[in-house]
């Protein structure tokens, strides 16, 4: 009964913080696919401000940036994370 009781605790908690997780704004800028920019889409990123720059794989300091303007905190959603094609987990 205990072991029941705690596995419909985590499954509740779990589907609670994914259904709960806040919801982009549509402010925010989309996913670039592009890991290193070339030509006209180098200079058009390096003129915008990296606010409003769009989000790009690998790019740590600019996401994190993005991420604590539109939303308060460097770190992706349960939801955003799950979406990922590929995972990061951080070691604590």
């Amino acid at each position: 009964m205990n072991r029941f009781a705690v596995s419909l605790a985590i499954a509740v908690f779990g589907l609670a913080t994914l259904f709960c997780a806040e919801e982009s704004t549509g402010q925010q800028p989309g996913w670039s696919p592009n890991i290193i920019a070339t030509g006209q889409e180098r200079d058009r990123i390096r003129a915008t401000p990296i606010e409003q720059r769009p989000y790009r794989p690998m790019h740590l300091y600019g996401n994190t940036v993005r991420r604590l303007h539109y939303r308060g905190t460097p770190l992706p959603t349960i939801a955003e994370t799950v979406a990922l094609p590929a995972r990061v987990v951080i070691r604590r």
